[in-house]
């Protein structure tokens, strides 16, 4: 368990609550496994219906925290058969037969986007922005994404948010179909909670049905694209690439990628 992560049980919904607003909400492993931890304790838990994702402060998170990116790619290699946090946490989403619901306010960035695309409902504040800037940092998008975003919003423009690391809005978000419905910021976290909770007394057996016919026969095949992204990822977090994006970032400058090939 981490103070970073608040959990929750009213009314059958489990509200895990990003609680690290002086970072943004950065993930760290402790909060990847909080994360991972409450969705398999949903599935186990006949008393949880649904599990809503939120956060405290002015942003829904600001995805992986750096400083634990530049650790990892400092580290040695090791081998081992033991899942990471954040590996448990992507299989867990891509995996969870109860809803998933996201109360999305202030920026999402990286995983705290490609994250969404496993959620069954997700609900925006209207200054929510989305960000994926993978390759802005030497890496590539995980969480199944390269797959899931495209079916979603088209290659075209799946290609423009990742190869861009471009940031939308919460209108542009809706209208590309990553949003069910945006709230004036002051009223989102009431109306998810209110939609969590209107859902969560439906029955259960007609929901899961609901959710297994909507997201289809694809899970072994998001399964096995999240663990092709994970490998190149693990690969680029260990390269020169993201070694050089990740200075200029906390030195406060532009990456310089001219000679590297």
């Amino acid at each position: 368990m981490t103070e970073h992560v608040i959990v929750t049980l009213e009314d059958g919904v489990q509200a895990l609550t990003l609680n690290r607003p002086d970072k943004k909400n950065a993930l760290t492993p402790e909060m990847y496994a909080a994360l991972a931890d409450g969705i398999e304790r949903a599935e186990n838990d006949p008393q949880i219906r649904v599990t809503l994702f939120q956060a405290n402060g002015d942003a829904f998170t600001a995805g992986n925290d750096l400083a634990d990116f530049a650790k990892a790619g400092s580290a040695p290699v090791t081998q081992s058969n033991e899942k990471t946090p954040v590996a448990r946490f992507l299989e867990n989403l891509a995996t969870a037969e109860k809803p998933l619901i996201a109360s999305v306010n202030g920026l999402a960035v990286g995983v705290g986007v490609t994250m969404l695309l496993h959620c069954d409902l997700v609900y925006a504040g209207a200054s929510s922005t989305y960000q994926m800037p993978f390759v802005n940092l030497g890496l590539v998008p995980e969480a199944g994404s390269t797959m899931l975003l495209p079916r979603l919003v088209g290659l075209q423009k799946a290609a423009d948010l990742f190869l861009t690391g471009k940031k939308i809005g919460a209108e542009k978000a809706e209208t590309m179909g990553l949003v069910a419905e945006v709230f004036a910021d002051g009223d989102l976290r009431a109306e998810a909670m209110a939609r969590a909770k209107a859902l969560a007394s439906k029955a259960p057996n007609s929901v899961k049905i609901t959710k297994a016919l909507l997201k289809g026969d694809d899970r072994a095949a998001v399964l096995a694209q999240q663990r092709k992204e994970g490998e190149h990822f693990g690969a680029q977090l260990r390269s020169a690439e993201v070694k050089e994006a990740i200075s200029a970032f906390f030195e406060k400058r532009p990456a310089d990628f001219s000679k590297l090939s």
